[in-house]
């Protein structure tokens, strides 16, 4: 886990003003003289904290990661990996609706002139899937998962909860499919996928949502 930066008030202020403007109303909204504004600041909070508008940008979207990262660690291994990797998919989605306004930065999907991710910034969120290697690793080993590249099965299953939020964030899910049942589904679906029996499957997804974190109930 990388650790997490140590921030003032007015710096974690900045980045949430910022995303929340930037979510809202678009890049347009993004000005100094509008953040610092909105944060009760002067504009040169922003070139002190992050020595300008990229740098504010680039904060944004490895606060999104840290606070990704703070979800899935709430998950502890359990008796039941699948369980776990399950729960693991509801605290990336928890995690999703709680930062909206981080979560489009996150993954670039917000055009800022000026502004690009770099590999460096995309190292810097890959190791939130750690968490997800590691419990699909002892899915494998206990034989609920069939062998395969533990890595590559993580990947599949970021890849396609991913989607899936992406879609719940954008109101796409509605009734009478909304974003809760897809959900539900979708998990099961992607255990399976990955060689678990289909009744042992549902029963572990079942299981996950009684053994949620408090930290995630919420």
């Amino acid at each position: 886990m990388s650790p997490r930066p140590s921030n003032s008030a007015t710096r974690s202020s900045l980045i949430d003003i910022a995303a929340r403007l930037l979510a809202e109303e678009g890049p347009q909204a993004l000005s100094t003289r509008r953040i610092a504004g909105r944060a009760g600041s002067s504009t040169m909070a922003v070139y002190t904290h992050f020595d300008g508008m990229s740098g504010l940008v680039r904060a944004m979207v490895r606060e999104g990661f840290v606070r990704l990262q703070e979800h899935l660690t709430c998950v502890k291994p359990t008796d039941d990996p699948v369980a776990d990797i399950a729960m693991l998919g509801r605290a990336y989605r928890r995690n999703a609706l709680a930062n909206p306004h981080l979560y489009a930065v996150m993954f670039g999907g917000c055009s800022i002139a000026g502004f690009s991710l770099t590999d460096d910034d995309r190292q810097h969120g890959r190791y939130t899937l750690h968490n997800v290697v590691e419990c699909t690793t002892r899915c494998m080993g206990m034989g609920r998962f069939r062998p395969a590249d533990a890595e590559l099965v993580a990947h599949r299953m970021w890849g396609t909860l991913h989607g899936l939020v992406t879609l719940e964030l954008g109101g796409y899910l509605v009734e009478p499919y909304p974003a809760d049942r897809c959900f539900e589904d979708q998990l099961v679906g992607l255990v399976v996928g990955a060689g678990d029996n289909p009744q042992s499957a549902a029963q572990s997804v079942a299981l996950s949502r009684d053994r949620l974190p408090d930290e995630l109930a919420s």
